[in-house]
């Protein structure tokens, strides 16, 4: 028997009353696998940088400005919108309303 038949045999697993749900988890859970394969990487990364001096890890932790500080809830800000816009309802490919 093939893989592919013993796939069309086996049922879906279902955890949830409606599937949307258990698909919508499924892409979380392989977001979050994604996230903590980059979050790994990045301290390979910054760990060989400062292996090699061109990364002071303590500099990299130093408190950021007032200035930078501001900028950055900003961007959180601006990025948690349009990362929770979808969840009002808004549908932007129809367009304006006018």
């Amino acid at each position: 028997m093939s893989a592919h038949s013993l796939k069309e045999l086996r049922k879906e697993q279902v955890f949830f009353e409606d599937p949307a749900i258990d698909r919508l988890m499924g892409t979380v859970m392989s977001l979050a696998t994604e996230l903590f394969v980059l979050r790994t990487q990045l301290r390979a990364l910054e760990r060989l940088m400062a292996k090699s001096g061109l990364l002071n890890i303590e500099t990299l932790h130093e408190t950021a400005s007032a200035d930078e500080i501001a900028d950055s809830k900003i961007d959180a800000m601006e990025f948690s919108e349009a990362l929770l816009k979808p969840l009002l309802g808004l549908q932007d490919a129809v367009g304006p309303t006018d």
